[in-house]
């Protein structure tokens, strides 16, 4: 059995800590070393437990996806809580809008290039999302990370991403406000926060 220590006090541990390649973690997926439903993820390679989904999670999850699906170019599709394979880390965001169809991916992950926008939907991994996922989004230049803050009621838009694992800007949005998201120049979606929360 493998203890779990908080993420952000790894560096105190490195010592007792075993690194994986994704090529190394994708191995154990195939030879079965996980199970199906084995709740973790790869960051930055480390093996971490993804964050449990509470109803509202669940709930906001959902009605983003509606929210995107419904107004998506047809060279784009939606993938809900599925693998990105980044260079060290394979995240599975809460929502992704990857370029081209589904079948563009059949045997493999979409990577960072091919990623228009992740999503995740945050409370308890909130500190999480603004640090270490908004790194590991932003160095293979995914251009929009957002945080569907459930804790302040509010979407954290970043954009303007940099080599060195940050996104130059950022914007909060209160649940009054109105987001426009767009896609090559074009805005394909407009919705007041309120109503994904």
């Amino acid at each position: 059995m493998v203890a779990s220590i908080d993420f952000d006090q790894r560096r105190s541990f490195t010592e007792s800590i075993w690194r994986l390649s994704v090529a190394q973690y994708h191995s154990m997926l195939e030879h079965g070393i996980f199970a199906q439903d084995a709740q973790v993820e790869l960051l930055e390679g480390l093996l971490v437990a993804k964050m449990p989904k509470n109803p509202p999670h669940r709930l906001s999850t959902g009605l983003l996806q509606d929210v995107l699906l419904s107004n998506l170019p047809s060279n784009y599709h939606l993938n809900l809580q599925e693998p990105l394979t980044l260079a060290d880390s394979e995240p599975e965001p809460d929502l992704a809008v990857v370029v081209g169809s589904r079948l563009d991916y059949r045997d493999r992950h979409p990577q960072g290039q091919e990623v228009a926008l992740v999503v995740e939907v945050a409370d308890s991994s909130l500190e999480r999302d603004r640090t270490l996922k908004q790194g590991i989004y932003a160095k293979p230049g995914i251009p929009n990370y957002w945080i569907l803050n459930l804790s302040d009621r509010t979407l954290e838009v970043y954009t303007d991403p940099s080599d060195a694992g940050r996104y130059r800007q950022r914007q909060v949005l209160t649940e009054t406000e109105t987001m426009t998201f767009t896609l090559n120049q074009a805005a394909i979606a407009s919705f007041k926060v309120a109503r994904v929360l």
